[in-house]
């Protein structure tokens, strides 16, 4: 249903190199990009992640109970990435782990402070 989620930036070249470092990890690789927004996906006709500074010529803000949830194959998967955030500035937002029955995630804040994490079923 989820064709693509874009996340607010004040600063495209720095959010650009974060992303793109931490999604070649999956397999994301640019497929749209302007002067304004660059977008993300492991393949482009599936759902995919983008950066905007916003339309409005606002400051990018960071949307209270936002949160972008990136899935991934298994929780060895879930734990490399989790790491791999941190390691490019990312701040953490609860540790890779079980998160209930059958769902096992790691949350962080990227370089703006949007909400992600990286999750697989288990």
């Amino acid at each position: 249903m989820i064709g693509y989620v874009t996340i607010g930036t004040n600063d495209l070249e720095r959010g650009a190199k974060f992303y793109d470092e931490l999604l070649s990890e999956i397999g994301g690789k640019r497929f749209m990009e302007a002067d304004t927004f660059i977008a993300w996906a492991a393949d482009p006709e599936r759902p995919g992640i983008a950066i905007s500074k916003p339309f409005d010529g606002e400051s990018a803000t960071v949307g209270n109970g936002v949160m972008v949830a990136l899935i991934v194959e298994n929780p060895k998967q879930v734990d490399a990435m989790h790491a791999k955030a941190l390691e490019l500035g990312a701040t953490d937002e609860g540790a890779a782990g079980p998160r209930g029955e059958g769902f096992y995630a790691g949350y962080f804040r990227d370089l703006d402070g949007n909400k992600l994490n990286f999750f697989c079923m288990t």
